[in-house]
């Protein structure tokens, strides 16, 4: 079995005005520079159910949501993040996206999935926008998972240079979801100390302060990868942000771009036990272009090669 990578058209339609860092040529250039690995399959988002991103996030905040889409121009959700006309169905094509990737997996069409997708997501709260996110996509997912097929046990590893704080926030008090998280501290968006550690003990943060490189982070990941051991999941989302790499402009950490495949492939040997190889990888940050492209590529060649 391959390797999936889900892609939307509707990414490019998500405005968020001159000079945003969270615009659409950062997927572009991830699925440009993926398209290199002739080893991969793609596919399209299909429809969702939408009772799952209102088990996610709150309704009241879902239907405020609906009613900001703009007929035209830009509306700001919170002074990062931004929407237009067209992120209401790319925002629903992300989520979709999940979705199809989740089901691909299930019913054994991909042996794992990579979503390259945007707006991303793990910024985004239970009732409320954040940090370029709209939904929580790997939320949805974990949602997903336990109501359509019963999982028991979901971890979600969130690499990004800044702390989801939206995924701890939705899975704080939720026994079946493990959130491991590696990122600066103190930094935007504020959480992510070790003292957070949710009511079952099912939050794990490892911060690391600014100027941590190769070194420092896979001795961090030893850490994550013990709890993740310890905790045994049946299915592993990937929380994929890049931009912990030494060339991103919005952070302070110095990974090279294979240090992702490393970070990927010994998390995957930790868990193949566990999870029997069940995996998507959802994208969230990275805002240098090349070093985003080289990142993603890398991490998706681990998930290729991941060998049950």
């Amino acid at each position: 079995m391959k390797t999936g990578i889900i892609t939307t058209d509707s990414y490019l339609n998500h405005e968020t005005g001159q000079g945003h860092p969270e615009r659409a040529d950062r997927v572009s250039v991830v699925i440009e520079n993926l398209k290199k690995n002739k080893k991969l399959a793609w596919k399209k988002p299909g429809k969702f159910d939408s009772k799952y991103l209102k088990i996610t996030h709150n309704s009241n905040y879902i239907n405020e949501v609906e009613k900001s889409f703009p007929k035209k121009g830009l509306f700001f959700l919170d002074g990062d993040t931004i929407i237009s006309p067209g992120s209401k169905k790319a925002a629903k094509d992300a989520v979709g996206s999940i979705i199809t990737a989740i089901d691909s997996v299930q019913n054994k069409e991909f042996k794992n999935a990579f979503c390259a997708v945007r707006p991303p997501g793990h910024h985004a709260e239970k009732n409320k926008a954040m940090g370029f996110c709209i939904y929580n996509n790997c939320a949805v997912a974990a949602h997903y998972l336990i109501e359509k097929f019963n999982y028991k046990r979901i971890a979600i590893f969130d690499p990004d240079v800044h702390h989801g704080n939206g995924t701890q926030d939705i899975f704080y008090d939720n026994k079946n979801v493990l959130y491991l998280s590696t990122h600066q501290y103190p930094f935007y968006p504020g959480t992510g100390s070790d003292k957070e550690k949710g009511n079952h003990n099912n939050i794990f943060n490892v911060p690391l302060p600014a100027g941590t490189n190769t070194e420092k982070y896979m001795n961090a990941l030893d850490k994550v990868l013990d709890k993740l051991v310890e905790f045994k999941p049946e299915f592993l989302i990937f929380s994929m942000g890049f931009d912990a790499n030494i060339a991103d402009p919005l952070a302070q950490f110095e990974l090279k771009s294979e240090d992702f495949y490393e970070i990927t492939r010994r998390t995957l040997k930790a868990t193949n036990e566990f999870t029997k190889g069940k995996v998507i990888s959802v994208l969230e940050g990275g805002y240098d272009l090349n070093a985003l492209a080289e990142s993603a590529f890398n991490h998706v060649n681990a998930l290729a090669e991941n060998k049950i």
